[in-house]
């Protein structure tokens, strides 16, 4: 492994990125000021670690809607994988599946669901924007359902794509031969000369539905016997209405500051939004995972599992398969170390009184 954080890795994959592309993943919208909150906010919660706790035995395992992991991180849905690793979504699918986690697979991805599911063995969610034309929805759930996927991920938060000004100035589009496959009209590989910008900005939004309320999560839990996570919740309210939907679970989710900047950092309004929920369906959540401790803060303020997006990206740009194999590799290490060196012997005993807000 030639890097010991993950910060060294943002930098190695920076070097080997084109511009276009890293900006892309590492940008935020207008001023990133909830890119950088999401981080931050972090940095300002203290462990209160126990002492004298016999942690010579540790589990790190957890269990997500009846999915065991080996710890308790699963890999974010983000788009365009091709950009970073020829062999794209793939190649995350298979090392999340050796390291024993789970990949959610982004609606925007540049590989067909159906290889990813190949390469995953069946073992991956898949995050799902509603679209103005329902039966153009409705076709991708049914799709997804026999390609495998465990979980529908719905993201709530993007009925218009926030502004990343770093995509606007270098003028983003997709590289020449990779497209949204999975939204593409059939036997299409490629979108229509029209569309110039590869589907990000027209013909994603032509497709986003502006008019997505509850009751549309109420016909999606109708169509779908999968369970359905809500990604993008920041406040105690859309939980419980949320709850009372039919989602079985949510991601507390601000997309990594890319939609509303000066939207909250998503480890703040966690632990209001689980007093709220109390327990009733699972919460995870994302947004600014960098270290094994930041894991054990969300656990202790309410969440089951956090969700990892961009390092993964850096990964997979620096070594493809392997440089994804490292991050979750390394990310598991510091969190079984966070565990030890906290007075925790499994994911269980990690519990609020170990953090303080202040």
């Amino acid at each position: 492994m030639s890097f010991i954080n993950l910060f060294e890795l943002e930098k190695l994959a920076e070097a080997k990125l084109e511009k276009i592309a890293f900006d892309y993943y590492s940008s935020g919208a207008h001023d990133e000021i909830t890119l950088r909150d999401n981080r931050e906010a972090f940095n300002k919660i203290k462990i209160h670690y126990k002492v004298l706790v016999d942690v010579s035995k540790r589990d790190t395992a957890t269990e997500i809607f009846g999915q065991k992991i080996s710890f308790p991180l699963i890999i974010a849905p983000t788009a365009f994988h091709k950009m970073a690793c020829k062999e794209g979504e793939c190649a995350t699918a298979q090392a999340a599946k050796e390291a024993g986690t789970i990949m959610c697979l982004s609606t925007l991805s540049n590989t067909k669901v159906e290889d990813v599911s190949r390469s995953s063995e069946g073992n991956f969610w898949f995050q799902l924007y509603v679209f103005r034309d329902k039966s153009v929805t409705e076709k991708l759930v049914r799709r997804v359902e026999k390609a495998g996927a465990k979980t529908l991920v719905v993201t709530v938060d993007a009925p218009l794509l926030g502004t990343r000004e770093r995509d606007v100035r270098n003028q983003f589009q997709l590289p020449k031969g990779l497209s949204v496959i999975n939204l593409l009209p059939d036997n299409k590989e490629e979108l229509p000369d029209d569309k110039p910008d590869s589907g990000l900005a027209l013909y994603f939004n032509e497709m986003l539905d502006q008019s997505l309320n509850w009751k549309d999560i109420e016909w999606l839990a109708s169509i779908t016997k999968l369970p359905i996570i809500l990604k993008g919740i920041v406040r105690p309210d859309d939980a419980l209405r949320a709850i009372d939907c039919g989602a079985k679970g949510i991601v507390v989710s601000n997309h990594g500051g890319r939609q509303l900047d000066t939207s909250p950092a998503t480890i703040e309004v966690l632990p209001t939004i689980a007093d709220a929920v109390n327990d009733r369906i699972e919460i995870l959540m994302d947004g600014g995972i960098r270290r094994g401790t930041d894991i054990i803060k969300a656990i202790a303020l309410g969440a089951k599992a956090v969700l990892m997006g961009r390092p993964v990206l850096w990964g997979l740009a620096h070594n493809g398969y392997e440089g994804v194999c490292d991050v979750l590799s390394l990310m598991k290490k510091e969190f079984d170390l966070a565990m030890a060196l906290s007075g925790c012997a499994s994911v269980e005993e990690i519990q609020r009184d170990l953090v303080s807000l202040k």
